[in-house]
């Protein structure tokens, strides 16, 4: 199993601008390798692979010497990079989404390298904390966990506000929690962040856009005034780009924390399956709405709720979300008329309760149907 582990890094000015050499450098390569991919299929119809661009690296560094104070993994991740987007591309255009073909990068928006075997040396920790990286020195970093199991791969990233980061991918081995036999059943909402099945205290949602709004618009008003080109306006631009990262780093934060407790808690994990892009995309629906669902970013809470969970080996089901907020809990009528009450009042039973909580329960009776059929079909299964 594989686990990252992220590091800030404080480079010298010196280390900076080196870095960014290289970002530049390997963009250019980049968009060379795309553009040599392009002309050779509207010319011959003929396909460029991957490995064949990898091969033509000593040649390219004959007649660019730049290229040679670029370590020579970071150079041959390069057009894997690309590989992969095709990869993307027609994988998309075979499913019958938008293809997206490959575009040529500006350089401010290439802003990672990488090293595909670290332990090859061309970047590691040292025992002094530090960040050895080839042909740059080493890189003051802030270490504030060690790191667990073998190293495979390290990122160096720089974002939108200047900061850089070191991501090391590492083969690990979790450690399972004890069992555990408590069940809880999850209903995501926009105004309570998580409903849970069992009376647990619900979460509610922290909102962080909406709490940053009034400084992202102060931002991008003075952003709007500055003319394009200027320094002023790249200064400007940093500042938008630091709210936006504030917002990031707060709902990651949150994220992480309530899916480590849920986790901690519970042995057995239902939630339903949301499809956040189709909401997100209905004709009908109103900006603010989405801009809520966006902010609440449900998907990468079951996202680390369901790592978190395998790691420690509990259980998680995600369940279909159809009817569960219409269908009653008690009787298992479901209110179609249903409109946006807090409060679900069965026409047939005459059953109340919460909105969210009435769902919850029904994610919950899901959830343990699904376990238990699953169980009965191992059960069943002939022996080898």
């Amino acid at each position: 199993m594989l686990k990252t582990f992220k590091y800030r890094l404080y480079p010298t000015k010196a280390q900076k601008r080196r870095l960014s050499a290289i970002l530049r450098s390997c963009c250019w390569l980049y968009n060379q390798f795309l553009e040599e991919r392009k002309k050779r299929w509207e010319a011959d119809q003929e396909r460029v692979g991957c490995y064949d661009q990898i091969k033509s690296l000593p040649g390219r560094k004959a007649l660019h010497p730049d290229l040679k104070q670029i370590h020579s993994q970071v150079l041959q991740n390069i057009p894997k990079r690309l590989d992969e987007a095709f990869q993307g591309f027609f994988r998309r255009a075979k499913h019958g989404e938008k293809p997206g073909f490959p575009r040529f990068r500006p350089h401010q928006r290439y802003d990672s390298i990488t090293f595909p075997q670290v332990e090859t040396g061309g970047c590691k920790v040292t025992q002094d904390r530090m960040l050895a990286v080839s042909k740059i020195g080493n890189i003051p970093m802030v270490l504030h966990r060690p790191l667990e199991g073998l190293p495979k791969t390290a990122t160096i990233k720089r974002t939108p506000t200047g900061k850089w980061f070191v991501t090391f991918s590492c083969e690990w081995e979790p450690t399972p929690l004890p069992a555990d036999d408590k069940a809880v059943g999850i209903d995501m909402g926009v105004r309570i962040f998580a409903e849970f099945s069992d009376g647990h205290k619900a979460i509610q949602n922290p909102k962080f856009f909406k709490q940053e709004q009034r400084a992202l618009a102060k931002a991008q008003r003075k952003l709007a005034k500055q003319a394009k080109g200027t320094k002023e306006r790249a200064h400007a631009r940093k500042t938008v780009a630091r709210v936006y990262e504030r917002t990031t780093w707060r709902r990651s934060n949150f994220a992480h924390q309530e899916s480590r407790r849920l986790v901690n808690e519970y042995g057995s994990l239902y939630v339903e399956d949301l499809a956040v892009q189709s909401l997100l995309q209905k004709e009908d629906s109103c900006p603010a709405k989405n801009r809520g669902i966006a902010d609440a970013a449900w998907r990468q809470f079951i996202t680390l709720l369901s790592v978190k969970a395998e790691w420690a080996a509990r259980t998680f089901v995600a369940v279909n979300p159809a009817y569960t907020s219409k269908l009653c809990s008690a009787c298992g009528h479901i209110h179609k008329d249903l409109r946006d009450e807090e409060i679900f009042v069965c026409p047939v039973c005459g059953f109340r309760e919460h909105r969210d909580k009435n769902a919850a329960i029904n994610i919950f009776v899901l959830g343990t149907q699904y376990v238990r059929a699953s169980s009965e079909a191992i059960f069943r299964s002939p022996r080898l």
